[in-house]
């Protein structure tokens, strides 16, 4: 610990200002962005399931009992797969939505060629 301690002492701390900065690429954006982290994991209807499944414990996997379940974890997983297909549709459209916090690649390559760097 000492030589750790004795080594910075000897060789001192360094300005900022001394080091100077090299550019190796240019400093700006890409014109396009690849649409490689767009497979994320497509989670739905979690809690009508472990509803359903709760029920299915308790009644032996009767499914004739927990059809109330079964019904609220159809519709929900029905109504996801509406939206999805709705907004996969808008993706291949190519509608920009304003104010959209998750953007497709497409649409976000849609905005840089809209404004490109210079």
């Amino acid at each position: 610990m000492r030589t750790f301690a004795a080594l910075l002492a000897a060789r001192g701390a360094r300005k900022e200002t001394s080091v100077p900065y090299q550019e190796i690429l240019p400093l700006k954006l890409k014109q396009r962005v690849s649409g490689k982290g767009d497979n994320s994991s497509d989670v739905c209807c979690i809690q009508e399931m472990s509803l359903m499944l709760a029920c299915f414990k308790l009644n032996e996997f009767d499914q004739s009992l927990c059809s109330k379940e079964v019904q609220n974890f159809s519709k929900c997983y029905q109504g996801h797969l509406q939206t999805k297909q709705k907004q996969k549709e808008m993706d291949e459209k190519g509608i920009l939505r304003m104010g959209e916090r998750n953007l497709s690649h497409k649409q976000l390559n849609k905005y840089l060629r809209k404004f490109p760097n210079i």
